[in-house]
Formats: structure tokens, sequence, C-alpha cells
């Protein structure tokens, strides 16, 4: 594929913010899943709604608003068939839709749709309303918020966030690891190998509307001008005479994932032998981090605990290859490192090369990055001996690409059995255990060590269950007015 030159800058002011900034410092967050109960009332407030968009702001607003509709709810908004139909297939279908996703999403047994509190049967979301405040405005903000959302919708669900800080509900320090957007439009956009890891994303994997890693456009709906005859979206810029409703958005998954911190701690006691330092230990190497987020590479610097990569540990003897942060991310690039020149080129993508291709066991990471949005819930501190209050994450991640995204990371690398060669295992903190095609038993998690038989847990229970989960689109703010208008002219869904 031919070089792409893009010159247009990105347009910050139609892109809600959500994506660029988190929203770290708004420790106050609550998720909104609403149901649309009068079509005209709720394109009116989405029609005015004030979404915070991507540009920079001094001082950052005390309160932020970001809205994502799920294809459930653009039909009862009343957005016509044909313009749903150019959404991807995953999105149109929904997170709890299909038999063969849940399967491959690991959405079985307790995780299964059916048990879910939200998210499938006549309790999936329209729209998605997030909420974030600076300490002490959220309770005003919301209440205000809810108002304004009365006439038109229904609320499904409210889920409520923690001010927990930095760190997940089992006391790992989180969100370290970010892939980095390209947003400067420096880097050039083509299909070319890639010999070695790098956290620059292009802007196209997040957003759509742009290049990907692939030197193209993913697939999002495309309008004739007549379609959009008051020029309210922008043209698509590898189709001029297109409008693009995909433009500056982005598709979010949204998971409510409790943990059960109270037996995973009584996990690593037993598996420790109440050994203490012990216990810590096979923490870290479960999740591949410290408690405070030190990779388990002596190289890493203390400075930017994101700067390495498993090039020096390809066995896995210091970070296992089981461990989540390598499930999630395994940093590597398109081929494996080599010898320069043509011939040892050659060798390795031929598969000529034993020790390349032992190492060439696991998909380039380009394509699979996720940027991650979650926010944890339940208690602020570690729970007691008693209190049975639900505790877990709302996992957010944005992504162009659904499939190639957060369904292969989730399907092909943590819940797989085979993920780089291992048999028996799936991700040693959010695996489900159930057995997946060809493999028995997965509730193991290996060690590996520089000499010897690897060390090996047995019998590790469910530490994360499922208990909601959708598929939304986050349009840029043109687009958001567009789908509220579209409705106003009495087409049908």
């Amino acid at each position: 594929m031919s070089n792409i030159r893009p010159t247009a800058p990105v347009e910050l002011d139609d892109i809600q913010g959500l994506l660029r900034f988190g929203y770290k410092h708004h420790s106050q967050a609550c998720f909104l899943l609403l149901r649309v109960k009068d079509p005209a009332a709720a394109r009116a407030w989405l029609a005015s709604a004030p979404v915070t968009s991507a540009a920079p702001a001094e001082p950052p607003p005390a309160t932020v608003l970001q809205i994502a509709l799920s294809s459930n709810g653009l039909r009862a908004l009343g957005v016509p068939a044909a313009v749903v139909e150019g959404f991807s297939s995953e999105f149109i279908s929904g997170m709890g839709g299909d038999p063969s996703r849940s399967r491959r999403l690991g959405d079985v047994g307790a995780n299964a749709p059916s048990q879910w509190a939200w998210g499938a049967d006549d309790k999936l979301p329209h729209v998605l309303v997030l909420l974030y405040a600076l300490p002490g405005h959220m309770n005003a903000w919301q209440n205000a918020v809810e108002a304004q959302c009365a006439a038109g919708f229904d609320t499904l669900a409210r889920l409520q966030c923690s001010e927990r800080g930095d760190h997940e509900p089992f006391g790992f320090l989180d969100g370290i690891s970010q892939p980095l957007l390209d947003w400067s439009r420096d880097r050039p956009v083509r299909d070319a190998e890639q010999l070695h890891y790098t956290n620059l994303s292009c802007l196209g994997e997040f957003l759509l509307g742009y290049p990907n890693e692939y030197g193209g456009y993913t697939d999002r709906p495309l309008l004739s001008p007549q379609q959009d005859p008051q020029a309210l979206l922008p043209r698509a810029e590898d189709l001029p005479d297109q409008a693009d409703l995909g433009r500056n958005g982005s598709y979010l998954v949204l998971r409510q994932l409790e943990q059960d911190v109270q037996g995973f701690c009584q996990c690593l006691h037993a598996q420790a032998g109440g050994d203490l330092v012990r216990q810590e230990q096979l923490a870290a190497a479960m999740l591949g981090r410290t408690r405070d987020g030190q990779p388990l590479l002596p190289s890493t610097p203390a400075s930017d605990l994101n700067a390495f990569d498993y090039s020096s540990d390809p066995r896995g003897t210091q970070c296992p290859l089981g461990a989540h942060i390598r499930r999630a991310n395994p940093r590597n690039a398109d081929l494996p490192a080599g010898a320069p020149g043509l011939l040892p080129w050659l060798a390795r993508t031929l598969g000529f090369d034993a020790a390349a291709l032992e190492q060439d066991r696991v998909p380039s990471t380009r394509f699979h990055r996720l940027l991650r949005r979650g926010r944890a819930y339940g208690q602020d501190g570690p729970p007691g001996p008693t209190d049975a209050r639900p505790t877990g994450l709302h996992f957010i991640c944005l992504g162009a690409n659904i499939a190639r995204q957060f369904e292969f990371v989730q399907g092909a690398w943590l819940n797989s059995p085979h993920f780089d060669g291992l048999q028996g295992e799936n991700d040693p903190l959010l695996g489900n255990r159930a057995p997946g095609l060809g493999s028995g038993v997965v509730d193991s998690f290996s060690m590996p060590r520089a000499q010897g038989a690897d060390q090996r847990l047995s019998g590790l229970p469910q530490f994360v269950t499922v208990r909601g989960g959708a598929y939304f689109f986050l349009p840029g703010i043109r687009a958001l007015r567009y789908l509220a208008q579209l409705g106003d002219k009495g087409d049908t869904p």
C-alpha cells in the first residue's frame, strides 16, 4: 500500500475528551445506563447535552459529561437501519448477543450473559452517560444530569465508581501501560514491517476516520452528501465526497468485572503456605508487576515503568509467559529480533530460523492495542473479613476495531489456554477456568525457572466474574448532533 501523507490537523474540539485525557484527576465518576422511553425527548437532550471535548482547557472543568450509544440505542432513537448497518458487525450484534462470541470472550458459566445484571435480553442499555467530577462536585452534577434525562430516558443502572486512586481492588497500581497516540500526526502511516516494539500507535487504531497500523482506514459509516444536506458531519479524509459519521469517534467496550478480593488473598495464602513474602512474590508473578507497578524485569528504569519489552526474557524466567500484563500486551514486533540483512530476514520470515520461530508464536502487538479508561467500584480500602460488598472494575476500553482489538486480546490472549505455547492455563487473574476447545482443566499457572522444571500453581479458582457488558459507539460531537436530529425527519429504524 502506498504511503498516506495526511496533512489535516486533528479536530480536538470534535472528539470526546475521554479518549485523550481519561480524566484521571476527576476522582469521582458515575456511569448511567439509560433506555429510551420518549425518542423525541431523548433526541432533544442528546442534541444539546454539554459534552466535553478533547480540546485543552485551563483550568480543567469541574465536571465532565461523555455520551456513547449502543446499536439498540441508535434504533430506539429512530436512526435509519441503513445508517446503523454501516457500523461493524460486532457493534451491531452486541457483546452478549451471540453464543459463539460469548464462548470466545469467556462469557460462559458464571460469566454468561444470562447471569448478567445488565447488558442482555431486556436489560440492554441504549445510551451510556459517563460523568466525571473533581472532588465535591459529583452529587449536584449527577442530580442535574439525571433530571435533564428524565423526560427521554429510563435509568437501567447507575454504575457508581469508588475513589480508590491509582490502585485496582486486588491492590496493584493500575493504568500504567497505555499506548501513546500520535496526536501530532508526525509518524509516517504505511503498511511497513516493524522490527522493534514501539508504544506509539497510529491515531486510526483508536479514532475512526484516521489511518491505522495497516496504512488504511477502518470501515465506518460513510454517507452521501444528500444524507447530510446541512453538512453537519466532517467529510471523509480518504473519500472527500462522503460524509464521515465515524470520524473522531471510537468504539467503547464496557464490562462490569466483579473481583473476589477475599478469594484472591486466601488463594495466595494457601499457595504460599502462609509465607507473607512468598505471597507477594506469587501475586507479582501472576500480574507481571509488583503491587507498586515495578515490572519483573530488573533492567526497567524506575523513572518509566512502561519502558521495557520481553526480548531479554524469552522463556519467561523473570516475568512468566502467562502473567496478566504479558498476555494483555506481549510487547513484541512484527518479527523476532535477529541479525541484520536480507538473508537473516528471509530465514525468520520463512520459518527457517528455529530460534526465531520459537519466539514467533504471538501475533504482533501493534495491531491489538487497547486504550483503557476503567474505574474501580466498591469500597475504597481493603475489605474486612466479613465485608460482602461487591467490589471490582468497570472496565472500559476504546478502539477503532472491536474484533481486532478487544475481542482478540480477550479471546486469543487472556482467555486462551494455549497462549505463547502454554498448556492448561488462562489468565491467572481474569481467567474463568472453563475448558476451551481442545483443552482440559485450565486452573494452573506456570512460572519457568532458569534451571530445572517450571514451578506450577494448580487448582486456581475464578477470581473475576462478569456482571454486565455492552458495546457502544462514542461518536464525535458533530456526529452525536447529527444522530440526534435524524429521527426528527420521521425516519423509521
